[in-house]
């Protein structure tokens, strides 16, 4: 069912199979599924100060930004998994959309 340019799945399922992201979110997913990664920083105390992404040919890129993390992580379209830097997740590859440089 189409409903407000958002694709829903069958009432009662509880699924969300597509959701508008924003242009930032976009480009940030966009290098993620093309074999970026975000790294945390931590200070001391092990609380998050920072982060670095990193592009899959290694460049520190400067568009994404903490908040920007927090919204990515609550969509579950980044994870981390053993102490790794996070990359994109099969729900964040169903979110972004096409691009000619990812075909």
């Amino acid at each position: 069912m189409f409903v407000r340019g958002l694709l829903h799945a069958p009432a009662g399922t509880g699924l969300r199979l597509f959701m508008d992201i924003s242009r930032n979110e976009q480009r940030v997913l966009h290098a993620l599924a093309q074999g970026g990664c975000i790294a945390l920083l931590r200070d001391d105390n092990g609380k998050v100060t920072g982060l670095e992404f990193y592009n899959r040919d290694g460049w520190l890129m400067t568009n994404c930004t903490l908040a920007l993390f927090k919204k990515l992580k609550a969509k579950k379209a980044i994870k981390s998994s053993g102490g790794k830097p996070y990359r994109i997740t099969k729900r964040g590859l169903e979110l972004v959309r096409s691009e000619v440089s990812n075909r």
